[in-house]
């Protein structure tokens, strides 16, 4: 199968010209989010404040990047568990995000909340950390910083390989 080229943010036609199962190319901007960022949007949101950066059309990588060596843009950064982030699913899909990204199956709420807002589940390679931090060509900590490698980060990223997990039309890699 061939592997789709795809550009990040993400807009609707390309999320609806995906299908569960195709292997994709990701490049351009990216941002992370795990467990601690999760939780700090949704405290601010119920505070109601203002986010410090948009959310819409995003692409979200479930990721802690360790430290950068010298020279390097970022240390490993391989895929964390996405089921984690599923108690957070419909908060952060109301805020407009297009895809997730991450590793391992979702629950079935996700799956109709990715379903409901036209989103894209996307899984990453798990352990494989060191190779994917070489399709991160920059990267910097947009929001969060005192979370440490879960702040929220902006990466920009080149031929980043995923495979879409959750389509928009509840199509289900896992299942």
């Amino acid at each position: 199968m061939e592997r789709k080229t795809i550009a990040a943010p993400l807009d609707d036609s390309v999320a609806e010209s995906l299908r569960c199962g195709d292997p994709c190319l990701i490049t351009g901007r990216i941002l992370t989010a795990r467990d601690k960022a999760h939780d700090r949007i949704r405290q601010m949101l119920a505070k109601g404040e203002q986010l410090p950066f948009e959310l819409k059309g995003e692409l979200l990588y479930y990721v802690g990047p360790t430290p950068a060596k010298e020279g390097m843009v970022i240390g490993a950064a391989g895929p964390t568990t996405s089921s984690r982030m599923d108690p957070f699913s419909e908060m952060i899909l109301s805020l407009g995000i297009k895809g997730m990204m991450g590793k391992g199956k979702r629950d079935n709420t996700t799956r109709e909340l990715l379903v409901k807002h036209k989103a894209v589940y996307f899984s990453s390679i798990g352990g494989a950390g060191a190779y994917l931090s070489k399709k991160i060509k920059s990267s910097r900590v947009i929001a969060f910083e005192d979370l440490g490698p879960e702040a929220v980060f902006e990466l920009h990223v080149e031929d980043f390989p995923a495979v879409v997990a959750i389509d928009i039309y509840g199509g289900d890699i896992y299942e």
